[in-house]
């Protein structure tokens, strides 16, 4: 099922965000997963400041430690297409419906888009901030790293 929140130019940047056209992009897309061993198959849809949506699924490995989510997969592929952040993304399973990314996942899409990123949930669109609270960050690196290294 697609939802459409009915929320357009809600990002902090005033960019027009279509949540309709971003989720069904990312369930087609899901469509393409490859997951054999869960067979959970997940889509992402990402949406660039421009417009321009970018899509990524997961594909598993039997050792599963070496699965990329779709996440993975989407922010590769907006680097691979020239692209640089994202104003706002679409995790969802093959069902249509809305799954949280994971933590590492949240992290990754911390690092590609940051805080103000606006993420798809079942209830409406969430700033990443409020799905990673107190993440770590480049700033920690800096201030953190020793010297003596």
């Amino acid at each position: 099922m697609i939802h459409d929140y009915g929320r357009r130019g809600d990002n902090v940047t005033g960019v027009e965000i279509d949540w309709s056209r971003l989720r069904a992009a990312a369930t087609e897309v899901a469509g393409r997963a490859y997951a054999p061993y869960s067979r959970l198959r997940v889509g992402a849809a990402g949406q660039t400041p421009d417009g321009r949506v970018v899509l990524g699924c997961n594909v598993e490995n039997a050792s599963y430690g070496l699965t990329l989510c779709a996440e993975c997969g989407l922010v590769c592929a907006l680097h691979a297409s020239g692209g640089r952040t994202f104003v706002a993304v679409s995790v969802v399973a093959a069902d249509g419906d809305p799954l949280l990314p994971c933590g590492r996942c949240r992290q990754l899409l911390l690092e590609t888009a940051g805080p103000g990123l606006l993420v798809d949930t079942s209830s409406g669109p969430r700033a990443l901030a409020e799905l990673l609270p107190g993440a770590f960050t480049k700033d920690d690196l800096d201030t953190r790293r020793s010297r003596d290294a």
